[in-house]
């Protein structure tokens, strides 16, 4: 009689949605720390802000905010005038996160650098709640698709995209009329757009010969190398140094 009583309410216990074993939230902490680990190790290869430690913190504190909102405050279903909303204190997460990503994203004045790690990092939050409550195959395929993402659209966006993204060209050398078609023709032949020139005096203007700064905007090709581009227009008489960003 006694063991049929003990049986009873282990039944009952593992059918309350409010109940989870030690060991069951265990292995959902250690799961999400796998899973942020992997996107982070992604990150960590590709020298980003938030790299291994970062997103494996930050996937292994959003499943267990889902932990404590869900069962942490098991003890109190039962209290008068209580209601307990299972997904209040981890909707905040999403929240947290939002300031955490910001600080990832930079504004360099030509371009904004850091939106992919922000991203990420939203979605390294999103699979550890998922894991803290209990959807650990849709954490897992997200994962999986957030790999595939960072990896393989990155391969894809270097040979077919951000070859068409534009470079800045900065170049100083004398003020002469044939130097400036000669880098003209130059861009030319290597099928460079010029997008935008900016022309200014640049050094002591008691040279023999004045110096100027050029600045140009140009998108280059897929199959170019700027590299290349830059070792050739440095060989053209009259230019002192060139650099890019």
């Amino acid at each position: 009689m006694r063991k049929v009583a003990v049986n009873t309410a282990i039944q009952a216990t593992s059918h309350n949605p409010w109940f989870i074993s030690e060991w069951e939230i265990l292995l959902r902490m250690v799961l999400a720390l796998v899973l942020g680990g992997l996107i982070g190790f992604e990150r960590e290869q590709s020298n980003h802000a938030a790299g291994l430690r970062t997103n494996a913190l930050v996937c292994l504190g959003s499943c267990l905010l889902m932990l404590l909102s869900e069962h942490g405050f098991a003890e109190f279903v039962n209290e008068p005038n209580v209601r307990l909303d299972p997904a209040r204190l981890a909707a905040q997460v999403i929240t947290g996160i939002g300031f955490l990503g910001a600080g990832t994203i930079l504004f360099t004045g030509k371009s904004i650098t850091g939106l992919t790690t922000a991203a990420s990092l939203w979605v390294v939050s999103a699979i550890g709640l998922a894991v803290g409550a209990g959807f650990l195959f849709a954490a897992a395929s997200a994962t999986i698709m957030v790999l595939l993402i960072l990896w393989f659209l990155n391969k894809l966006e270097k040979k077919y995209i951000a070859g068409k993204k534009e470079h800045h060209l900065s170049i100083v050398a004398d003020e002469r009329t044939t130097l400036f078609q000669a880098i003209s023709a130059l861009m030319l032949e290597r099928e460079i757009t010029i997008r935008k020139i900016t022309l200014q005096e640049y050094g002591d203007v008691e040279l023999e010969e004045p110096r100027v700064m050029l600045k140009l905007n140009v998108s280059y090709p897929n199959s170019g190398n700027i590299i290349v581009l830059l070792d050739e227009i440095k060989r053209l008489e009259g230019v002192h140094a060139v650099s890019t960003e």
